[in-house]
């Protein structure tokens, strides 16, 4: 069995040190907060609630186009990305779950995989398929495509990897299986928009009656890359278009990263959800396309107005909860430090819109009063949570200051020493 990545003393002796600061912060906040009607320990029970998933593949740096720098006691297996997961999960206490994706996460016993998982204290979210790629042995290529692929070996083989992935998911106690393509065309002409969604849609039935009946099928659209003129699943619209016809458990995934620049992706939030089909989100950010950037680096504001409408939703039509999880790539940061910095984030852009006051909001909206409507959440926005996520953390076990422990508790040295070290990549071109 595994032990957890830290002694509860050693996060015990930290809060300590910063216990004095952080009781006299969440106080005064407490009182700001109080002044405009707003019961601090009600939020942080919210924030306690809130939890999301890491994909393993975020534990390791990713590539730039022209290459990968690899980082000193990176993961090289299954088991030493569950490693660094714990670390993210016993220091923020909001990352309990892991995503796994195969075949790169493959291992010769799944249950005794779930019973190391369970050791670290973490459980398994969606599994994720990869027909993007192709894996060694594999009889057919997926160079022209895969589920909406002109050849029907290739799609029977596309479809057989995705029944695989949900026996694996049934064995590590997943819900549900996530399935993006890179199937599209370059050139005009290429392929026939129609038919290649109707062989996709054909494709992802045979998966979808596959399911059990407790699982969701979660489809992630993209607009471009690799394919660059255009993509089988390429927006929001497509994506519902195809989960419609799928059935109840066909679900819509939001990758942040995963539209054309400027879309207001709070909009689409709102939309889905209105007719049932909001599964989940992929939390990551970017400055031009789909980047992959650490959540919350570059636009945190949109982050905020994602969560807005998601607490507007459930205020509305309370129902199951969308699955969240970071998908992002760390290309020049310690993988462990951007993964605990962008739960902040996202546990942060939480808390401020439960701060919002919706009937001020809702007011201001009926009335048709733009800028009060937009101060409404501006004085949300502007609201320093910090103390109330730290202090919902330290209540549950983890640490005031993550990336403090973390620097000072040389995980990353320690494991530089015993792991074997990756090595050097070519990256994406």
């Amino acid at each position: 069995m595994a032990d957890k990545p830290f002694l509860p003393e050693q996060i015990a002796d930290h809060n300590a040190l910063h216990l004095a600061a952080l009781t006299d912060e969440y106080e005064s906040l407490g009182r700001a907060l109080g002044r405009r009607g707003i019961d601090i320990d009600g939020v942080k029970a919210k924030v306690s609630g809130f939890s999301l998933a890491l994909p393993t593949w975020a534990t390791g740096r990713g590539g730039t186009r022209f290459a990968k720098f690899p980082i000193p006691g990176e993961p090289t297996n299954i088991h030493e990305k569950l490693a660094d997961c714990a670390v993210v999960q016993q220091l923020s206490r909001a990352a309990p779950r892991v995503s796994l994706h195969f075949p790169w996460d493959g291992a010769s016993d799944y249950a005794a995989l779930r019973e190391e998982a369970e050791a670290y204290g973490l459980g398994f979210d969606a599994v994720n398929s990869n027909t993007f790629q192709d894996q060694p042995g594999a009889e057919h290529s997926y160079r022209s495509g895969s589920l909406g692929a002109a050849d029907a070996a290739v799609r029977a083989q596309a479809i057989r990897h995705n029944i695989d992935c949900i026996e694996i998911g049934k064995t590590l106690g997943s819900k549900a299986l996530t399935v993006w393509i890179g199937d599209g065309s370059n050139f005009p002409g290429q392929q026939d928009f129609t038919r290649a969604l109707d062989r996709y849609i054909a494709a992802a039935s045979e998966i979808y009656a596959n399911l059990p009946d407790d699982w969701q099928l979660l489809l992630e659209h993209k607009m471009f890359e690799p394919a660059f003129y255009s993509t089988i699943i390429s927006d929001w619209g497509s994506s519902l278009m195809a989960a419609q016809e799928l059935g109840p458990k066909a679900k819509c995934l939001v990758d942040l990263g995963h539209h054309a620049p400027n879309v207001n992706i709070e909009q689409i939030v709102a939309r889905l959800h209105r007719v049932g089909r909001l599964g989940g989100f992929h939390f990551n950010d970017s400055k031009y396309g789909d980047d992959d950037l650490d959540s919350g680096s570059i636009n945190p504001h949109q982050l905020f107005l994602v969560f807005n409408e998601l607490a507007e939703a459930e205020a509305r039509v309370p129902g199951p909860t969308p699955a969240y999880m970071i998908d992002q790539s760390h290309n020049v940061t310690d993988p462990i430090e951007s993964l605990l910095s962008s739960t902040e984030s996202i546990v942060s852009a939480f808390a401020k819109a439960a701060l919002i006051d919706r009937d001020a909001l809702h007011d201001a909206q009926d009335r048709d009063d733009p800028m009060m409507a937009f101060q409404a959440l501006r004085r949300a926005y502007r609201v320093d949570v910090s103390a109330i996520v730290a202090m919902a953390r330290m209540e549950a076990g983890g640490a005031i200051d993550v990336l403090e422990f973390y620097r000072d508790s040389g995980w990353r040295a320690r494991k530089a020493q015993e792991r074997k070290p990756v090595g050097l990549g070519a990256g994406i071109v």
